[in-house]
């Protein structure tokens, strides 16, 4: 009989010095098409789907007799999420994506009758529809107007006065890529006693972010985009200092201290981010999440920062000598890993987005403009190639 393997350690890492060749062979998209849209929903690389393999045959043909072992790998992902933004391991709780995150924060805060959340005009509506729900305990929410694309910091200063007691922002805004100033905001709801949320979905794994430089109280981000995981896996920072202040309004058996014991009933919470992870955990998921951030954390955040900018300094400048219109707001502390241009002579986004896909270019429109957004896999070439697509 064949013995089926038990090994549950990840696949052996390439050396650190990994060049774009061996970057683009981990993503078997790239052989038919050039995608640009991973401020949507990312293609996975060859290092999930290999995880999630292993954690399937390891189910199937063993079943729980290695189950301790395949919830440690699935924990691994957990430190490399607090390490990624910075954070303590034990800030960090599971979610299935960022709305649940956000939702989990939003319903357990003590928010009551005449407080105030600020929020902006630019969210996803993950960051807005938490917030809109509270008027049902009479919490008025402040949408901040952008202007001309951008969220100016005195107006957001304005808006944080009392009865203000939370901002909830995105680090990057979905639709043009403007990166918002989370230190001064940061510093802005500190010097107000402001609890601090941020949708960070749009940054993280490809810009640099410190929780803790940058003052946040909550966080939420999943894996889709940026990440090169998979839909459904995602995780939630909740700061030690104010852990006490949100209540786990979905409690279940692995909310409480004593998880592992069945038949002794206690509801006593631990004093960690574990008491917003209600029940058992999607663990072929986190194999893949685990190896996604794995990949991350491997090749750098700084270099695929570097690298973004670099592939979209190429995009620009080819875009304007084109003609198209670039609507991302692009001066100085703005930049992001997303890009946004208008179809020149009044052409039809949707109808050029269409027509890229047919030509095997994935990318998306937003608001009347292309979206475009590259990861560190991306090359040059096909920069080039999409803008002569264009013509």
């Amino acid at each position: 009989m064949k013995r089926m393997p038990t090994d549950l350690s990840p696949p052996r890492k390439n050396p650190p010095a990994v060049n774009l060749a061996e970057w683009r062979a981990l993503f078997p998209i790239t052989r038919k098409l050039v995608h640009l849209n991973h401020a949507g929903v990312s293609p996975v690389s060859t290092r999930v789907t290999g995880a999630m393999e292993r954690f399937l045959h390891l189910s199937s043909h063993t079943g729980t007799l290695h189950y301790d072992q395949m919830e440690a790998q699935a924990e691994q992902a957990r430190e490399k999420f607090a390490r990624l933004i910075g954070a303590e391991v034990g800030e960090i709780a599971f979610v299935k994506n960022t709305s649940e995150g956000l939702a989990r924060i939003a319903n357990g805060l003590p928010l009551v009758k005449g407080d105030r959340i600020v929020t902006t005009n630019l969210e996803y509506p993950s960051n807005v529809y938490p917030w809109w729900h509270l008027g049902r305990r009479g919490v008025v929410t402040l949408m901040v107007k952008h202007d001309d694309g951008r969220i100016r910091i005195e107006d957001i200063e304005k808006a944080l006065e009392p009865p203000t007691r939370l901002l909830a922002i995105s680090s990057v805004e979905f639709g043009n890529g403007l990166a918002n100033d989370l230190e001064t905001l940061g510093r802005m709801c500190k010097e107000r006693g402001v609890w601090f949320c941020v949708d960070a979905i749009q940054s993280i794994g490809v810009m640099e972010l410190d929780v803790n430089r940058c003052g946040i109280d909550f966080l939420a981000a999943d894996g889709h985009k940026w990440l090169l995981a998979t839909e459904g896996v995602g995780g939630m920072f909740v700061s030690r200092r104010v852990m006490a202040d949100v209540d786990p309004v979905n409690v279940g058996w692995k909310s409480v201290v004593n998880r592992g014991d069945y038949f002794t009933y206690e509801l006593r919470f631990p004093d960690s981010a574990l008491k917003f992870e209600e029940g058992s955990l999607n663990l072929c998921s986190l194999w893949g999440f685990d190896a996604a951030l794995g990949l991350i954390l491997e090749v750098g955040v700084p270099v695929i920062q570097r690298r973004v900018i670099m592939l979209l300094d190429r995009m620009i400048a080819g875009l304007s000598e084109k003609g198209y219109p670039i609507t991302s707001p692009i001066g100085p502390g703005e930049r992001s890993g997303i890009l946004t241009f208008r179809p020149r002579d009044g052409a039809d986004a949707h109808g050029l987005v269409r027509g890229l896909r047919a030509a095997g270019f994935i990318t998306v429109e937003r608001a009347g403009a292309i979206r475009v957004s590259p990861h560190f896999y991306n090359s040059e070439e096909e920069i080039d190639r999409f803008l002569k697509e264009l013509s």
